[in-house]
């Protein structure tokens, strides 16, 4: 890759990692669902004026169930799932279990698209999910809250995987339906198609007490940088450099995440989530095909 496309790929990273630390600022003043639904919102504001291009609009207008249906498995359900569950465990754990949204895209594509991975990709679906299976039994210590009740964390660790379930749908609906579509138009209506989704949970779970200028903030952060802006340097970078290449850009985010959560939230960072995160990292490597295991036996 060049030196501008490395730059843009980092910078993916940092904000899609920032997107956690800003859902749990939002979150913790509006609430789930209203998060969510802000989230989305201020994002298909912001990308509403790429329909006046007339290539968006029109395909936007061919494709337009396809789109809006995308927006609601690769938008509202997995936003709705993260900001649940960044009130109850760390930013950090919960952008590592973000990390095995190459698995569950592997094998929602194996199951609906019939595209069965190969032996070291199962290798790595095997390796990804037993990294999964050492952060839930070592659940203990994640908790950012006190007292909080070891079902709760479970909970909010399944609504992470549910998110990436959401996300590796979302994955093959689009190269299924939407092969061959406008990235703008993608994007945009996608983010019209979540944000219908969740108006009416946004409304009826809006906080009686009004939030503070720090939670619109970051709720503006969130919309606008990781959401909007993110979105089109992501299929900026799908565009010049391929889906393999850009789909890395998953490896980096915890580390980010991690940093964000140190730093402004006073996280404790665990050893047990480092080795569980590179298990995962190691087998959502191995399963997207991005690493082989031949390649490794050449290299050992």
């Amino acid at each position: 890759m060049t030196p501008t496309l490395i730059a843009e790929f980092v910078l993916l990273a940092a904000l899609w990692g920032a997107s956690f630390l800003f859902m749990h600022l939002g979150a913790a003043e509006f609430g789930a669902l209203p998060t969510a639904g802000l989230r989305v919102g201020l994002a298909a504001l912001f990308l509403l004026p790429a329909f006046l291009i007339k290539e968006v609009w029109a395909d936007f207008r061919r494709r337009t169930r396809p789109i809006l249906l995308v927006g609601l498995l690769n938008s509202a359900l997995p936003f709705a799932f993260f900001s649940y569950a960044v009130l109850h465990i760390s930013t950090g754990l919960t952008a590592i279990l973000n990390a095995t949204v190459p698995l569950s895209g592997a094998v929602v594509a194996w199951l609906w698209l019939k595209d069965r991975p190969g032996g070291s990709r199962m290798l790595g679906l095997l390796i990804g999910f037993v990294g999964v299976t050492m952060l839930v039994l070592g659940k203990s210590s994640f908790n950012p809250v006190p007292d909080q009740s070891p079902l709760v964390t479970l909970l909010a660790m399944g609504a992470c995987l549910a998110a990436t379930v959401c996300y590796g749908l979302a994955a093959s609906f689009t190269k299924r339906y939407l092969s061959g579509a406008h990235p703008l138009a993608t994007a945009t209506g996608s983010q019209i198609g979540a944000s219908l989704g969740l108006a009416l949970p946004t409304l009826l779970w809006w906080p009686e007490q009004a939030a503070s200028g720090t939670a619109w903030a970051a709720m503006a952060a969130v919309g606008l940088l990781c959401t909007a802006i993110a979105y089109v340097l992501f299929f900026h970078i799908i565009e010049r450099a391929g889906p393999s290449r850009a789909l890395t850009v998953t490896f980096l985010v915890p580390v980010f995440a991690l940093l964000y959560g140190t730093v402004f939230l006073s996280e404790n960072i665990t050893s047990w989530m480092l080795v569980c995160g590179l298990v995962i990292v190691l087998g959502t490597a191995l399963s997207t095909g991005l690493v082989a295991w031949r390649r490794l036996e050449r290299t050992g």
